[in-house]
């Protein structure tokens, strides 16, 4: 979700929050990586603003209210890992792909309706991954109006912040750079938006600061179906995840500018 590294939603603005009540992903989901900009003068390196996943070769996936944050700052470079596991307080650039990112170029318009809140990051070099799969046109409505939506699952990645415990309110919360991934289930359909359980009593995890621009994927831990990414959320990220659509023909139009669409 908005992040507390940038803007604050699920990704920005506070201190960096991920994956609550999940498991380390390893090399699972080697394609989602975190994004990473130099605007923390009180850490020698590159630091974490929010997660996205390889959709291309060489186009990375995530949210425009990072990539909007950093343009404020006036950051135009950014850099992309793959670790793992990620050291901020590290200035090598080994293993770091460079780029610069394209933000919808309706965001911050359309409301809660539409916030297009989508962006990519066109890396220099390709970090010889394969992609992750876009959805087809319409694919959660269609699986909504077979009744089907509530019985799958939808596998959860991202970098930052980690909450392990239902108690004690935000101070749970602590930051370790790795990558973690959960699963959750569906709550809801809107026009732009899937809305995804978060409540650990029903197995639940889901995501919190820092995740934002991470994956959805639809199916189990091995599935690589990437329908949605996140954007927001409760605050204290024990509830909802409200994740921004990928198969609509808002985030279709904007992604055909770099992709080829199923």
């Amino acid at each position: 979700m908005t992040g507390t590294h940038g803007p604050a939603q699920r990704g920005i603005g506070l201190p960096a929050a991920a994956i609550t009540f999940g498991r380390l992903d390893g090399n699972r989901h080697p394609n989602v990586g975190a994004l990473l900009a130099d605007y923390d003068k009180d850490s020698p390196g590159p630091d974490i603003v929010c997660t996205g996943t390889m959709i291309d070769a060489k186009v990375f996936l995530t949210a425009a209210h990072c990539t909007a944050y950093l343009d404020s700052i006036g950051i135009e470079r950014v850099w992309v890992t793959f670790a793992p596991e990620y050291d901020e307080d590290s200035t090598s650039r080994a293993g770091l792909f460079a780029g610069g990112y394209v933000s919808h170029p309706a965001y911050g318009s359309g409301g809660a309706k539409d916030p297009h809140d989508i962006a990519v990051v066109l890396l220099d070099k390709s970090p010889g991954l394969a992609p992750a799969q876009l959805p087809t046109a319409g694919l959660l409505n269609r699986l909504k109006s077979g009744h089907e939506l509530r019985e799958r699952t939808f596998t959860t990645v991202g970098y930052g912040t980690v909450r392990e415990t239902k108690k004690t309110g935000p101070h749970a919360f602590f930051f370790d750079g790795k990558r973690r991934f959960v699963t959750q289930s569906a709550l809801n359909l809107q026009p732009s938006w899937l809305l995804l359980s978060m409540q650990p009593s029903t197995g639940d995890g889901g995501t919190c600061y820092g995740d934002s621009g991470g994956p959805h994927f639809l199916g189990g831990v091995n599935s690589d179906l990437l329908v949605s990414i996140t954007v927001t959320g409760d605050a204290m990220c024990r509830a909802t995840d409200k994740t921004y659509r990928l198969d609509t023909p808002s985030a279709r139009k904007f992604l055909d500018n770099f992709v080829t669409l199923p």
